[in-house]
């Protein structure tokens, strides 16, 4: 007989294959949890080019294990701003600590994710449609016509989430007004770039190139208070870049563009979800974008969101977790932080001037990455 009977597994349940989801995925299984991760798309794939993770999001992937392979795929490069003459605009009350980031390639980071998560544990084409709390578990209904039991679901099925519209109710994401964004990455072999450059220029626009870990180049324009986009996309990251860069004179930036085939750009309207009552229940949370998803001038709403990860894995480990004082306390700490990420990012999209804008931007990073994690907390778990 045995007399020591190994306690019951805990099971997550988690909504969104996207990079924020395999993290949560990836660290609920090191907090003792088998997972399974639900993606309506039917393949594991990413939505845009590249993206910058911060020194805080590469700690998250070491303590998970996979922080060698997650830089394997990525160039380090620094957040340094330059006006359209090349001038750099200096923030010396910030260190270069405080600019470092690694720019990762997001097809890349997602599959190595999932075979981290396991792929036997991620079920494509296959979406969220409701779930039912009770007071020992909650059960979620898919669209394949099967219903699972969990300890806990997490949300972390992007700006338009599912899992979102049934935890709060009438709070869609919303457009950020007059806030437009071109990209695309260029191959290697074609225009020569010699070095990274961002930079800040009139209307409003911001943009610029950073090469890759495999030799291409990550090009990008953005504008806020744009008016209505006109031509081609192409046409219409030209008409930006032109905003970059001296007058009369083509740059790099305009070189990269016109080597980009039309279908190779990515034109967004930006996309925003309103700051949230609340993001937990007691069974349920949202993580990443699903929650607070932001405009992307700050450049780090995937590190933030693997943050949220993080978190979670770490207030829900441990064999006796009690999951809505897990998730209490995860609320707790995660609505006044992102209220003032909201504050940073505002102070950066409403400088008056490109110095001031840098200035900003520093003061955001330098408060990013001097953030301590959250350590576990309980507290009375929240009602359903």
């Amino acid at each position: 007989m045995n007399l020591h009977p190994r306690p019951p597994a805990k099971r997550a349940m988690v909504i969104g294959a996207g990079i924020v989801g395999l993290t949560t995925g990836l660290a609920l299984r090191h907090a003792g949890f088998d997972v399974v991760v639900c993606e309506r798309a039917p393949e594991i794939r990413a939505a845009g080019t590249s993206l910058g993770l911060w020194a805080n999001a590469l700690a998250v992937f070491d303590a998970l294990a996979v922080g060698d392979q997650v830089r394997a795929v990525g160039a380090p490069t620094e957040m340094r701003f330059h006006d359209p003459a090349g001038r750099p605009l200096d923030t010396p009350e910030f260190g270069p600590e405080d600019r470092r980031y690694l720019l990762v390639h997001r097809a890349k980071l997602n599959d190595l994710l999932a075979d981290a998560v396991g792929r036997a544990n991620i079920r494509l084409g296959t979406a969220f449609e409701a779930y039912e709390q009770h007071a020992d578990r909650v059960t979620v209904r898919l669209s394949d016509g099967r219903t699972e039991d969990a300890d806990v679901l997490v949300g972390a099925d992007g700006a338009y989430s599912a899992v979102r519209a049934r935890l709060v109710p009438g709070t869609p994401a919303r457009e950020h007004a007059g806030h437009h964004a071109w990209r695309a990455v260029v191959p290697p072999g074609g225009v020569t770039v010699s070095e990274d450059r961002l930079i800040l220029g009139g209307d409003r626009c911001r943009g610029g190139y950073v090469r890759t870990y495999d030799g291409s180049v990550y090009w990008l324009v953005n504008q806020f208070d744009s008016p209505p986009p006109t031509g081609t996309p192409k046409e219409q990251a030209m008409a930006r870049a032109a905003r970059l860069e001296e007058p009369g004179r083509g740059g790099v930036l305009s070189a990269l563009i016109a080597a980009t085939p039309d279908e190779a750009i990515l034109h967004h309207r930006i996309m925003r979800v309103p700051p949230l009552p609340r993001w937990v229940s007691a069974r349920v949370a949202l993580a990443g974008d699903a929650a607070h998803a932001m405009s992307p001038h700050i450049t780090a709403g995937a590190t933030l969101g693997i943050e949220d990860a993080a978190l979670l894995g770490r207030l829900l480990g441990g064999t006796a977790v009690d999951v809505p004082a897990a998730l209490a306390a995860y609320e707790a700490d995660r609505i006044p932080q992102y209220a003032h990420v909201a504050e940073l990012s505002a102070a950066v999209e409403h400088a008056p001037t490109p110095g001031e804008f840098a200035r900003h931007y520093a003061a955001f990073s330098h408060w990013m990455l001097n953030q301590r994690p959250a350590a576990p907390r309980t507290g009375t778990g929240p009602g359903a």
